[in-house]
């Protein structure tokens, strides 16, 4: 069936996933054969089968998970066209092709700057408030793992690592080992700060189930007791619906040191130590302004 759609006409495929790639045709490419950074096992088989396709073919990826590949086209510039044009339907972040016929175009250094360009500090002052990217993260209300009250504000002039979970919550739940493993890596370094808050039940409740499962990540608590707790506190006193935030659990934002958006996912992620050189990058723009 899928022989016969591609000998008619361009063939494409699409599918939500976790991952993120770039494209340089100049530099040195990864050479993974089979296996695709940040995708997970519905990704994995979309790429084997679009490597079985007819050429000419291409295969696009995004930060953040959506991937989509197109086949049967006239030219290689024709299939790396109708990729990206296929994966921007189904992401807010940057497309780019990971793969044209049997050759791989993503490198490393592409790969890292993902999340760039970055705003500059005039063009933060001005950015409106919101969560997408580009966005002015609202100013949340926390309380620190030690017990103090804080915002978000405080933590300018660091990367800060937002993610909103709960141990109710069976994705949240999977994804938890492999965030912690991005934590470890980033857990000495002054630049960012990691900030766990809990959804929709105690912070008790949620400290002792990640302190039986050997989570050390910070967690910080949002100041909710139960279920029927649904909105987030803002510096200042007013209230914000958790689902304005958090579309689904989990959500996680990266923001950069003027607290501009500059990743948004919603959902689990398959891979996340895969995301460390993103996150170095956004750090060492942080780092030269």
């Amino acid at each position: 069936m899928l022989q016969k759609l591609i000998a008619k006409s361009a063939f494409a495929a699409v599918v939500w996933l976790c991952g993120l790639v770039n494209f340089n045709a100049d530099a040195d490419p990864l050479l993974h054969s089979s296996i695709v950074p940040f995708l997970g096992a519905q990704g994995q088989r979309g790429y084997l089968e679009f490597k079985m396709a007819p050429s000419h073919r291409a295969f696009a990826i995004a930060a953040g998970g959506a991937w989509a590949w197109v086949s049967g086209h006239a030219s290689t510039s024709e299939a790396a066209a109708g990729a990206m044009e296929e994966c921007k339907k189904y992401s807010d972040q940057k497309c780019m092709p990971y793969a044209i016929n049997d050759q791989i175009v993503l490198d490393k250094a592409t790969l890292a700057a993902s999340w760039s360009p970055y705003l500059s500090a005039n063009k933060a002052a001005a950015a409106n408030e919101g969560v997408m990217r580009g966005n002015r993260f609202p100013d949340l209300e926390l309380n620190a793992p030690d017990g103090t009250q804080m915002s978000l504000s405080t933590l300018k002039r660091h990367v800060v690592f937002l993610h909103f979970w709960g141990s109710w919550c069976p994705p949240c739940q999977i994804e938890f080992p492999e965030l912690q493993k991005l934590y470890d890596v980033f857990s000495n370094s002054p630049d960012i700060d990691f900030v766990l808050v809990q959804t929709r039940e105690p912070i008790t409740k949620s400290r002792q189930w990640a302190n039986r499962r050997g989570i050390t990540m910070p967690l910080y608590d949002s100041g909710a007791n139960d279920r029927r707790d649904t909105d987030f506190s803002l510096a200042g006193g007013l209230k914000i619906g958790d689902r304005r935030l958090a579309p689904v659990f989990p959500s996680t934002y990266v923001l950069d040191s003027n607290g501009i958006v500059v990743f948004a996912h919603a959902g689990p992620i398959a891979d996340w130590p895969g995301y460390e050189p993103l996150l170095r990058h956004v750090i060492n723009a942080v780092n030269s302004k």
